[in-house]
């Protein structure tokens, strides 16, 4: 095949997760970038605390934004082309990226295999996550990176990945270090003519987009460190053994090309001269992996960024492999690998958490046709572990709405809980406390929450009828559940009769059930009289 033939299948298999991918998996993906996109492009949304810190860079919302400005203008600005035209962008981003990968390879089918059945990567590739365009960015940086001979193509992606995520900063160094000691330019050239200038380029720019958007001089890289490290705010959302990309996270992310990758790095230790472009990034995985392991707070996506590195020598062990294996052995590895991959990509992207993106179709209805008895719109509230939905940039519409937050302690409160923490403490007391209850039109016209939930607060949902269940997962995690549901207001003029069918119905599945145990009790009695000592059949 030729390259416009490899480019082609590749945007094919990209543009195909856009609409296979249908599930949710981390907040971030909506409200660190389709948020503040959609509140750049028509002026409301909401931004999490960590915008109004200035940890996080612009560019990348600024690029989404421009394309909801683009659509808009058309007059093509519906829900459903502001939540797909981002993720096709991504998704070319994405193709060119794993056409970059192909070429840094050698042009190897291994590597072009590798990287269109990664499930981790097709589950990844089209979200909208600054993670996401970080290992776009890598892909695309490595390839040009001076492997053979001179360049310095790659250090520009470089110096924007690490200004739009600081912790790729971890990955660069050495690389670049390499850089410098195989170079045969001198140390000034290469640093003073080459690295500062490109890098003095890159941060200016991106210094100048944020500290315009902020409205003052801002370093988010600087700032990213400080709350990171200083206040350790990474801790607040959870922490993981030292031990736990080692052991869980990485191969995990790898699937079942960890088997061929951990042979790789069997053989890269042992042959370290044969491969020095292997031994390199087998180093350079090492210290990423060393440096995040001293960070409580860990996720699959953080360690991403390492996927190009590990499928280049995943892809390298499987070539030199195939020169002396059989036709039968290479459609069977070839066959594994497919099914290992392809299994957990279909039931992640559209099976487990489909719920917080399918409840956001319904709530866009409700938006969109909803009024109450005054005639006014829906007021929306969340009752759910904080950012477990996408939220205006999935409903279009500029209606009140309310959800519990979780912003870490930034001001070093003893005893410190977020909202999110409180309301799951004391349920009722909580909505007692900060929802109105009279008149009852002030209250909100809709409630969305986990199925758990809902016997708990029971008192509250009295106004209130069940509108939808949908079906959002198997497997849950705390305060969560396996379906949302979505409960209405119900009018002035509009009488309890759903919650009062819903009680009758609850009464006789328990009528039923005693009247059923007490039956089986009378048939079990008989039982011993027809078949039993007294009354043996054969008598």
């Amino acid at each position: 095949m030729n390259l416009v033939t490899i480019f082609l299948v590749l945007l094919t298999v990209r543009l195909f997760s856009v609409f296979v991918v249908q599930t949710f998996y981390v907040p971030d993906e909506y409200w660190q970038s389709l948020e503040v996109a959609h509140k750049i492009a028509f002026g409301y949304g909401y931004l999490t605390w960590e915008w109004k810190q200035g940890i996080r860079n612009y560019i990348y919302p600024l690029a989404i934004s421009s394309i909801f400005k683009i659509l808009a203008l058309l007059n093509l600005d519906t829900v459903y082309t502001l939540v797909l035209t981002p993720r096709v962008f991504q998704a070319i981003l994405s193709t060119y990226s794993d056409y970059r990968f192909f070429i840094w390879s050698g042009k190897k089918k291994w590597a072009l295999f590798c990287i269109v059945v990664s499930w981790f990567w097709f589950y990844m590739a089209s979200r909208t996550l600054s993670n996401t365009l970080e290992i776009s960015l890598t892909n695309i940086a490595l390839s040009y990176y001076p492997w053979q001979g001179e360049g310095i193509l790659y250090f520009g992606p470089a110096a924007l990945c690490c200004f739009l995520r600081p912790t790729s900063v971890i990955l660069w160094l050495p690389l670049v270090f390499y850089h410098i000691k195989k170079s045969k330019l001198s140390l000034t050239q290469l640093i003073f003519k080459r690295f500062i200038i490109i890098g003095a380029v890159t941060c200016v720019i991106c210094i100048s987009i944020d500290s315009l958007m902020h409205g003052q001089l801002l370093i988010t890289p600087y700032e990213f460190l400080k709350y990171n490290i200083y206040y350790n705010v990474g801790s607040f959302y959870g922490s993981h053994a030292w031990h736990w990309y080692f052991t869980i996270g990485l191969p995990t992310v790898l699937g079942i090309s960890f088997v061929p990758f951990l042979f790789g790095v069997i053989e890269t230790i042992r042959h370290r001269k044969t491969y020095p472009t292997r031994k390199v990034l087998l180093i350079t995985i090492f210290i990423v992996m060393l440096v995040l392991s001293a960070v409580e707070h860990k996720e699959f996506r953080f360690v991403g960024v390492l996927l190009p590195l590990c499928l280049y020598i995943t892809a390298d062990t499987l070539t030199k492999w195939s020169y002396n294996a059989s036709k039968v052995s290479l459609w069977c590895a070839a066959l594994l690998l497919i099914i290992g991959n392809a299994v957990p990509a279909f039931y992640l992207s559209t099976v487990h958490q489909r719920g917080p993106l399918e409840v956001m179709n319904k709530l866009q209805n409700i938006a969109y046709k909803y009024r109450d008895e005054h005639k006014n719109p829906a007021r929306i509230l969340f009752l759910m572990p904080c950012h477990s939905t996408p939220y205006y940039s999935h409903i279009h519409r500029n209606i009140t709405m309310r959800f519990l937050t979780c912003e870490p302690n930034l001001k070093q409160k003893v005893n410190y809980k977020d909202e999110a923490d409180q309301f799951y403490d004391s349920p009722m007391h909580w909505l007692r406390s900060h929802v109105p209850s009279y008149p009852p039109t002030v209250k909100p016209t809709h409630v969305v929450l986990y199925e758990p939930l809902a016997t708990q607060i029971k008192e509250f949902l009295v106004g209130y009828k069940r509108l939808y269940i949908v079906v959002n997962a198997e497997y849950t995690q705390a305060r969560t559940g396996k379906n949302i549901l979505v409960y209405q207001r119900l009018r002035g003029d509009e009488q309890n009769v759903y919650n009062r069918e819903e009680y009758k119905e609850e009464q006789q599945f328990k009528q039923l059930s005693d009247l059923k145990e007490h039956k089986n009790e009378d048939n079990l009695i008989d039982g011993e009289d027809e078949f039993g000592v007294d009354g043996n059949m054969f008598n």
